[in-house]
């Protein structure tokens, strides 16, 4: 059985109208896959929620006025629509699927890659971390992390077959590790200096 992960594809937002439909929020590119008559999707709620624990059916997906809207299986006026805002959807998958879209990946399949730059290997991703602005790469090099915007300009190949990335960072991204690893190295003594008197001196 393949391994399986789990996917964040939409969030419930308000309420629309009295029937029990809900507008969403949606985190997918593929729309028409992922919300179809019939889908299951899992709940991310509050505990004291009363859909702690339970998933929605989808009905039907509609568009109003630009806005993607739900109809689920036993939500049938607005006090029950109402109390399920702020839901975040959740749909299980095949963690080895590759997205069918040109220059697409799943973000749990990023996390593991090897980073290379100028044909040598400079570290691992170990995470992504999507930030309002942009998604940020993180790399861990020789224990230490740093923050690679995930943009074409600086990441422009993905290999997930190869298990690999490859990078283009502006100068500076990775050199200023080696420059505070220099800077914390203990400085040499000046054999010219004159030794320092002992005792303590008040601050000033």
């Amino acid at each position: 059985m393949p391994a399986r992960t789990q996917l964040r594809v939409g969030r419930l937002t308000r309420a629309h109208g009295l029937k029990g439909a809900i507008k969403i929020e949606l985190y997918t590119d593929d729309p028409g896959r992922r919300f179809v008559p019939g889908a299951r999707f899992a709940l991310q709620v509050p505990t004291s929620s009363k859909w702690h624990g339970k998933s929605l059916e989808l009905l039907e997906l509609r568009v109003y006025n630009g806005s993607p809207v739900g109809f689920f299986a036993g939500v049938t006026d607005r006090t029950e629509a109402e109390s399920l805002v702020k839901a975040v959807l959740w749909i299980e998958q095949d963690a080895t699927e590759l997205s069918t879209e040109p220059d697409a990946w799943y973000v749990h399949q990023l996390a593991g890659l090897d980073v290379w730059r100028d044909g040598a290997r400079i570290g691992r991703v170990v995470r992504v971390d999507m930030l309002p602005a942009q998604d940020m790469l993180i790399v861990d090099t020789d224990g230490r992390e740093v923050m690679v915007p995930f943009v074409k300009a600086i990441v422009p190949e993905v290999d997930l077959r190869a298990g690999r990335i490859t990078v283009t960072p502006p100068a500076g991204l990775f050199e200023e590790l080696e420059q505070d690893d220099a800077d914390d190295a203990p400085a040499e003594p000046d054999a010219s200096a004159e030794p320092e008197a002992s005792g303590t001196t008040d601050p000033a």
